[in-house]
């Protein structure tokens, strides 16, 4: 009875130091329609490996915008980027090669009607197929942004998850008959579990921001990393940010670990 009486003690010890160091579900308060009206420009920096002797830099120029278009408002993001890829055992001997990296544009937002019930922000987004092994991607997302109404130990600042899934194909003269070396075509829904912590009034750290979860939805597999970014803000107007991920699952391969950077001026 003693032994009994001292676990329950200790198991509601344990559940009081859980809500005072994170935030109960039922004190967030969904603000997924506040959205800002900054226009940002980003420039990121990643550096990823393979787990082997294959590595890849890639500079990526981002950019967000407010749209409006009569009851509907929402925001715009564009991205392009430059890729180069080398090889330990041979970059010594040999210039690295440059080519384009992913160019897409991510569109989201919210009208007072459609799909309001969901409290989400509703978008889709569009890959170029100029630095996508010449395929097009298209797929609709969701999204939302829970705020705590109280405090914690932790500091939690919100919770946004996002989930979104990217549908594949090819245009006419790229296809398996013109080109067949191209890589299947990709079916994948994509999760970010966002979640941010304050470490102090300037400095963030978020976790799943910039790389999320993935669940190949053609063949099969998971690929699950830890991902976090420390962002720091330097003035009203600049941001700077250092961020790192690493599989934690990959049997949808991905990638085994990158490090990046950004520099994101507000205006």
């Amino acid at each position: 009875m003693k032994l009994f009486i001292s676990l329950l003690i200790c198991f509601l010890s344990t559940i009081c130091s859980a809500e005072d160091l994170l935030v109960p579900l039922s004190k967030f308060d969904n603000d997924s329609q506040k959205l800002s009206n900054d226009r940002v420009l980003e420039f990121w920096g990643y550096n990823t490996s393979d787990g082997g002797n294959n590595f890849q830099n890639a500079f990526t120029l981002r950019y967000y915008n407010p749209l409006e278009a009569g009851d509907w408002r929402g925001r715009i993001r564009l991205d392009t980027s430059v890729v180069s890829s080398y090889n330990l055992d041979t970059s010594r001997s040999n210039s690295q090669q440059y080519s384009s990296g992913n160019t897409m544009v991510t569109v989201w937002g919210q009208d007072k009607d459609f799909l309001n019930p969901l409290g989400a922000l509703v978008g889709a987004r569009v890959i170029f197929p100029f630095g996508n092994n010449g395929q097009w991607s298209v797929g609709p997302q969701l999204s939302w942004t829970f705020t705590p109404q109280v405090d914690s130990l932790l500091h939690v600042t919100d919770f946004s998850p996002l989930l979104r899934y990217m549908y594949s194909f090819d245009s006419k003269n790229n296809s398996f008959t013109v080109n067949p070396g191209q890589p299947p075509l990709s079916r994948y829904l994509q999760i970010f579990p966002t979640v941010g912590f304050e470490l102090t009034p300037k400095t963030m750290l978020r976790f799943w921001d910039e790389n999320g979860m993935a669940y190949n939805a053609a063949g099969g597999g998971w690929f699950v990393p830890l991902d976090a970014m420390v962002t720091h803000r330097l003035t009203n107007n600049l941001v700077v940010a250092l961020g790192a991920s690493k599989q934690l699952l990959q049997t949808y391969p991905q990638y085994n670990w990158t490090a990046y950077g950004k520099v994101s001026f507000n205006f």
